[in-house]
C-alpha cells in the first residue's frame, strides 16, 4: 500500500461501505489526520471501518445508516490498541512511509514547501517563517536515506510553525475560529471523550490557521 494513499483509501472505504456518496466532514478529516500523525496503520483503520459496518448491517434496520466516520472511532482505537500489544518485542515501525520512495520526489516536495512558505501571508509570522525556510534549505542540502530521521526533522520544523500560528494569530480572529469549530463539533461532543475532543479541536484549529496564512503541512506524508 502506497503511503500517500492513506487519506484517500480511508475515505473510499467509508463511502463504499455506506453505499451512497457522502463527503467526509471536517471532524472526519481531523480524525484521519490524528490517526496518521500517531502512526495508526492504514490496515487497522480500514479493518475497523469494515468491522463496524458489518456489525451495523446485521443489527440495524435498512433505513438507518452511519452518518460519519466518528461512529467507527471507538472500534478503530480498540483494534489499534490490540495491534500495539501484538507488536511488543518487535522493532517499531515509526515511519509508515514507502522505503522505496525516490529521494528526488522528497527534494521536490521540500522545494515546494519552501516556495509556499515564502509566499505565506502575515507579517507577524515573517521571522518564524524565515527561520523555518532556512532550516528546510539546510535539511535539503544534507539529506540522507534515513527517512525516519528526515520525517522527524520535518515534524520538528512544523512544530515551530504551529506554535507561531497559535501564539501570533490575531486574538479576535482566533476567538472567531474557536467559536466556529466549537459549533461544528457540538453535535459530536457527547460521543467523544475529553482527550479526543481536545485533540480534534486542536487539529481543526491549526488546519484553519494554516489555510488562512498559506502555511503548508510538513512531514513526508504531505510533501
Amino acid at each position: 500500500m502506497n503511503y500517500f494513499n492513506y487519506f484517500t483509501e480511508i475515505e473510499d472505504t467509508f463511502v463504499r461501505r455506506r453505499g451512497k456518496h457522502l463527503l467526509l466532514s471536517p471532524i472526519d478529516w481531523a480524525m484521519i489526520e490524528g490517526w496518521q500523525e500517531r502512526g495508526v496503520p492504514l490496515h487497522i483503520v480500514i479493518r475497523g471501518i469494515e468491522t463496524v459496518f458489518d456489525g451495523f448491517e446485521k443489527k440495524s434496520a435498512p433505513q438507518r445508516s452511519i452518518k460519519g466516520l466518528l461512529y467507527c472511532r471507538e472500534e478503530i482505537e480498540a483494534q489499534y490498541a490490540e495491534w500495539l500489544d501484538s507488536q511488543t518485542g518487535k522493532d517499531d515501525e515509526k515511519l509508515p512511509a514507502d522505503s522505496n520512495r525516490e529521494m528526488d520526489d522528497i527534494e521536490s516536495g521540500i522545494d515546494n514547501a519552501i516556495e509556499m512558505l515564502s509566499r505565506s501571508t502575515g507579517s507577524e509570522l515573517a521571522e518564524d517563517i524565515e527561520r523555518c525556510v532556512e532550516r528546510l534549505r539546510s535539511l535539503r542540502a544534507d539529506m540522507t536515506g534515513d527517512l525516519e530521521a528526515l520525517d522527524k526533522s520535518l515534524s520538528d520544523i512544523e512544530k515551530v510553525l504551529d506554535l507561531a500560528l497559535l501564539s501570533k494569530a490575531d486574538k479576535l480572529h482566533l476567538t472567531r475560529l474557536e467559536a466556529e469549530i466549537a459549533v461544528e463539533l457540538k453535535p459530536y461532543k457527547k460521543a467523544m471523550d475529553a482527550d479526543a475532543y481536545k485533540s480534534t479541536f486542536d487539529l481543526m484549529l491549526l488546519k484553519r490557521l494554516r489555510e488562512d496564512a498559506g502555511v503548508p503541512r510538513l512531514g513526508l506524508f504531505y510533501l
